[in-house]
């Protein structure tokens, strides 16, 4: 499993709730919108966290991320990503994607990273481990 995380910064005369309308009814259904295949084929799965800064209960104080979104996608190979961002990168694509972009972000420079491992931590009542299954459809 190969994981891709994105961090995001809405347009500043953009209120939360317009920023996730957006993101969710336009951004993230462009290649849909543009009669396009999507471009992040073989995905897994893909998620938009938004954000909200809480009390750090160390300081007492509420500090920002400087995010708004954190977007995460799955695939099941590196292969299948590498597709994935040549796809989004390419010429008949990439002006469609950075003008929707300028609608939605203060700006195109967001930190995209890999996750090289996840750690849980056994949370059950009597100190087991849990586990998240996935489904498809009821």
């Amino acid at each position: 499993m190969f994981k891709q995380i994105c961090f995001f910064r809405k347009r500043p005369d953009m209120t939360m709730e317009q920023f996730m309308d957006y993101y969710e009814n336009q951004h993230s259904q462009l290649s849909k919108r543009m009669g396009l295949k999507p471009s992040i084929p073989n995905a897994t799965r893909y998620v938009r966290r938004y954000l909200q800064p809480e009390k750090n209960p160390v300081t007492g104080e509420v500090h920002d991320s400087g995010f708004d979104c954190i977007m995460e996608i799955w695939w099941n190979s590196r292969e299948d990503f590498e597709a994935s961002q040549a796809i989004i990168a390419s010429p008949e694509r990439l002006p469609h994607t950075m003008a929707d972009e300028k609608e939605l972000f203060a700006t195109h420079a967001n930190p995209i990273c890999s996750v090289i491992e996840e750690s849980d931590s056994p949370m059950g009542p009597n100190g087991e481990a849990t586990h998240v299954e996935l489904r498809y459809g009821d």
